[in-house]
């Protein structure tokens, strides 16, 4: 038997066997220190992070607190709302993903690319960025079947605030809007994309309103899809409140001042509540909730009777003959006997200047009742000369005038009643002795809000105490001071209003069913040339803005009911003939047509 071996030169040589045997126990070796490094000494590292891919916490959405009127008929809802959201983590193509946005909703690519880029830092990893606020259901359908395509895209379902009545509430509710970024610094519960008051109720009773966010864990896929959610806190829904308002009243009120600017309050004296509150021009606080357009701004903004203005507080006005309600107390707390008279002959003669009544030929001999009732301006002349400014301006501002009400609602304005000092530091001038005659008639620097009018005549009413003006029926009613007058004072101003009513300038509210008193008042806004002042223009003659604003400040009772009903119609003309016709038009509502 043979045996071929190979010649000693062809085997293999054993160092070349020894390397690569050495070569892959070292590679065996690399992968063994690369798995420990992965697995020992950062495994826990990295298994925190992919339960974190897996497991998201996420913020659930409160409601806010609805808002009825005190027959319990809703005024401001919750309603879903399906927005658009962005969590950048699981983009993969973020120009893409924002341009395939663009397409859906026709909102430019650098409106969103911007929006991104000014949220970015807002928004926490994983946290949903709002792209669009709101998708239209068409939109939304389409959106949420293409979202397996577009990682990173997600339909988010959150509450929209919802104001079925629109603008008839609107400057009682308010409106929410997307928080801001001051607001979100103030207030670390916040988020962007939150929506908060902004104005109105909405706006003062925020804290109380707005509720507390829950919580839920979310386990998601690869892409960012849902696999399921476990609630960790669940949301608590935000107080309710319950108006003080009547839906229907206010309805009657809002239409009764159509097509003029104005204010008109419907107010119980005895608790300081209002039934209705309206204040005209009025807005849709519904297009606040998810952005004003650039033209629907602008057009807001523009118009000349400024809508969002709310008049019943943020406006204040020469109060006219209204105010002499005011002086006359002033004059009773100083000691004045309502006996003491003034004769009138159409005018007074004041140093150098004549003070004309608004009665060319005058009233005759007047006292205080009869004053109040002619509304005589040349008794009011001389009984702001002997008060003095002094007497007038704190007697004034005791009975609240020249401050805030303290109502629940934003950017309520002071109003001015001026006094020596004020004239000193604010103009650099001395205060003229014929001006306490321009004071004592509602004109010169005087400034009310029909809201604060409105509190003055409840307190006559009522006894004297001058009660906080409230919206809801969920807070109990706040006493803010006392009239410095005696009942039987008050009653005499009471009694003068009801005779202003049965012979006087209120006439229009006469009815023999119910006890009605009132005082009208026309506030000149453009001083008259001195040829002017011997014959004033028809109103139809005069520019709008020179008009005069009526007024008109009443109280009704019929059995156990009682009301103040105020109205400021803005360049109105005469209080009787503008303002008038309004307020009988709500006390007809209160107390049914007029009896015969």
């Amino acid at each position: 038997m043979t045996t071929n071996l190979e010649p000693e030169g062809q085997q293999p040589p054993r160092s070349g066997l020894i390397l690569l045997q050495c070569l892959v126990l070292g590679l065996f070796a690399l992968f063994a220190l690369r798995l420990w490094y992965l697995q020992i000494h950062r495994g826990e590292e990295f298994s925190r992070k992919a339960r974190d891919n897996q497991l998201r916490r996420e913020a659930i959405y409160a409601p806010r607190g609805l808002i009825r009127d005190r027959e319990g008929r809703l005024v401001a809802v919750n309603e879903p709302a399906y927005a658009l959201g962005l969590v950048r983590e699981d983009v993969k193509d973020m120009q893409a993903t924002l341009a395939q946005v663009s397409a859906w909703t026709g909102i430019p690519v650098q409106d969103l690319t911007q929006r991104v880029g000014h949220l970015r830092k807002r928004v926490k990893p994983f946290e949903p960025l709002i792209l669009v606020q709101e998708l239209p259901f068409e939109l939304l359908a389409r959106i949420e079947a293409n979202t397996l395509f577009w990682p990173g895209l997600e339909i988010v379902v959150r509450p929209k605030r919802y104001y079925p009545q629109g603008p008839l509430l609107a400057h009682v509710l308010g409106y929410v809007a997307e928080v801001s970024e001051e607001e979100l610094e103030r207030d670390s519960t916040l988020a962007m994309g939150d929506l908060v008051g902004k104005n109105g109720m909405e706006l003062i009773l925020e804290n109380r309103l707005r509720g507390a966010k829950g919580v839920q864990n979310l386990e998601v896929d690869a892409t960012g899809r849902r696999l399921g959610e476990e609630v960790v806190t669940p949301p608590s829904a935000g107080e309710n409140l319950t108006l003080s308002i009547d839906l229907a009243l206010q309805e009657r009120c809002f239409h009764l001042l159509d097509g003029q600017a104005g204010a008109l309050l419907v107010m119980d004296p005895a608790t300081g509540r209002l039934l209705a509150y309206v204040s005209q021009p009025a807005y849709d606080n519904n297009q606040f909730v998810l952005g004003l357009s650039s033209k629907q701004w602008a057009e807001l903004r523009d118009d000349p009777l400024h809508p969002m203005q709310n008049r019943a507080i943020q406006s204040a006005y020469p109060p006219g003959s209204v105010f002499k309600l005011v002086v006359a107390g002033a004059g009773l707390h100083a000691g004045v006997s309502p006996k003491d008279t003034a004769y009138c002959n159409g005018a007074y003669a004041f140093g150098s200047r004549l003070f004309r009544c608004w009665k060319k030929e005058g009233h005759g001999t007047v006292d205080l009742l009869r004053g109040l009732v002619q509304s005589c301006d040349v008794f009011f002349y001389q009984l702001g000369d002997r008060l003095g400014v002094d007497r007038m301006s704190a007697f004034a501002k005791a009975c609240g005038f020249g401050d805030l009400t303290g109502i629940d609602l934003p950017h309520e304005k002071p109003g001015l009643i001026p006094s020596r000092e004020w004239k000193r530091k604010r103009l650099g001038e001395m205060w003229y002795p014929g001006e306490n005659l321009n004071m004592a008639i509602g004109q010169g620097y005087n400034q009310v809000t029909p809201i604060q009018v409105a509190r003055f005549v409840s307190a006559l009413v009522n006894g004297g105490d001058l009660i906080k003006p409230s919206l809801t029926m969920n807070d109990d009613p706040v006493v803010q001071d006392h009239l410095q007058l005696t009942d039987k004072q008050r009653d005499l101003i009471l009694e003068a209003m009801v005779e202003t009513v049965q012979e006087g300038t209120a006439r229009i509210l006469q009815r023999r069913d119910a006890h009605i008193g009132g005082k009208t008042g026309t506030a000149q806004v453009v001083r008259l040339k001195a040829s002017e002042a011997e014959k004033r223009r028809k109103l139809e003659e005069m520019e709008y803005w020179e008009r005069d604003h009526a007024w008109i400040a009443t109280f009704g009772q019929k059995e156990d009911r009682a009301y103040v009903v105020v109205c400021m119609v803005e360049h109105g003309g005469h209080g009787g003939s503008t303002a008038g016709p309004v307020v009988k038009a709500v006390y007809d509502y209160l107390f049914g047509e007029k009896a015969s």
